[in-house]
This record gives structure tokens, C-alpha cells and sequence, in this order.
């Protein structure tokens, strides 16, 4: 049986992981980083996780679970503008909630994806695939402009994560505000203007 203790120990250096992959990269990263941002020793670290790779592969798990949930939830019988704006909102909400999580990705994907090849290829293709179909398909109906379906999702991914995986450039030219500030009501006139039959 787990210990309250060792819940937590799993928990901070699940924690101090994220943030160390998520500003060095899987590469970049040593256990000994992770084992001192997580205020532990390395044998300790140890005792809970036998490598680095075992930590960054738990991440990335309960990262893609999450990650995609917006994705699924854009519902068939809806309708196609609010779902498309509803999945767009969610992914820029992400962005905020969770910008390590995305630069944890990003970087992955940045190093050619060696630990993501098979999901991408396999799962999040079946995926995006099925809700290209979707998005074609609402196309065809009149009920959505004629778009290209996987440059669209591309095109949200691009302009949602990017809050997260660029907010120190942003930070920077917008001295220091909120990065997204302002980004939501952009975003929903840009895509119901793309998106309008």
C-alpha cells in the first residue's frame, strides 16, 4: 500500500519533472536536476522512479489523456460553428492552466517526437482524422464555410498553444501583461469569420 508520504514524494517529483523537461527538453534533463527541484535526493528520487526515461514517459500519459479530451468532446450532433469556437476556447484555456504541459509537448515534437512517433501516427492520427471527417462533412452540409479540415485544427493548435510555448516572447513585447489578455475575443472573431457559410 502507498503511503501518504510516498504520494507525495511521487507527486513532487512528477512536479519538479514537468518543470524541468518543460525548460530543458527530455534530452537537456538530468535526474539530478529533477531530483533538486524536487528538494530530494537522488537515491531518493530512485527509490520512486528508476530513470528518466520512466518519469517523462508517465507525463507525457497523463498528458495526452488530457490533451486530447477537447479534441473528443466536439460534438457530432452539435452545432458545427459552437462546437469548432467551444474547442478552440478550451485549448486556449488550456494554454493558461497548463503551459508546462505544453511546452512539455512541444519539445517533444521539436526533437522529431521519438517518444510520441507510434501515438501520433496511431492514435491522435485516427483522431484527427475522424474529426476532419467531421469538420468536411459539416462543410458539405452548408453549415460550416469550405475550410480545409486539418489545416483548421492545425491552425487552432497553432494559435492557442502558442500563448503557452512562446509566452516569454510575448511577455516581453507586451512588457510583462498577461499573455493572453485580449487573445479569446481575437480569436473568436478571426475563426466566426473563417468558419461563417
Amino acid at each position: 500500500m502507498t503511503t501518504r508520504i510516498q504520494k507525495r514524494n511521487r507527486k513532487r517529483i512528477l512536479d519538479a519533472a514537468l518543470e524541468v523537461f518543460a525548460a530543458q527538453g527530455f534530452r537537456g534533463a538530468t535526474l539530478d536536476q529533477i531530483a533538486a527541484e524536487a528538494g530530494l535526493s537522488k537515491p531518493n528520487l530512485l527509490y520512486y522512479f528508476d530513470s528518466k526515461e520512466a518519469i517523462h514517459r508517465l507525463l507525457m500519459e497523463d498528458l495526452l489523456a488530457s490533451w486530447l479530451e477537447p479534441l473528443r468532446a466536439i460534438e457530432p450532433a452539435g452545432d458545427p460553428r459552437a462546437e469548432i469556437m467551444g474547442y478552440m476556447r478550451r485549448k486556449l484555456q488550456m494554454s493558461r492552466e497548463f503551459p508546462r504541459e505544453s511546452r512539455l509537448f512541444a519539445n517533444e515534437i521539436l526533437q522529431g517526437a521519438p517518444r510520441l512517433e507510434d501515438f501520433i501516427a496511431r492514435d491522435l492520427k485516427a483522431l484527427v482524422d475522424d474529426r476532419a471527417a467531421l469538420i468536411a462533412r459539416w462543410s458539405a452540409e452548408g453549415r460550416l464555410a469550405a475550410v480545409d479540415p486539418y489545416h483548421l485544427i492545425f491552425s487552432i493548435w497553432a494559435l492557442t498553444q502558442h500563448y503557452a510555448d512562446f509566452d516569454a516572447q510575448i511577455r516581453l513585447i507586451r512588457e510583462g501583461s498577461d499573455p493572453l489578455e485580449g487573445a479569446e475575443p481575437f480569436l473568436e472573431r478571426l475563426f466566426e469569420r473563417l468558419l461563417a457559410p
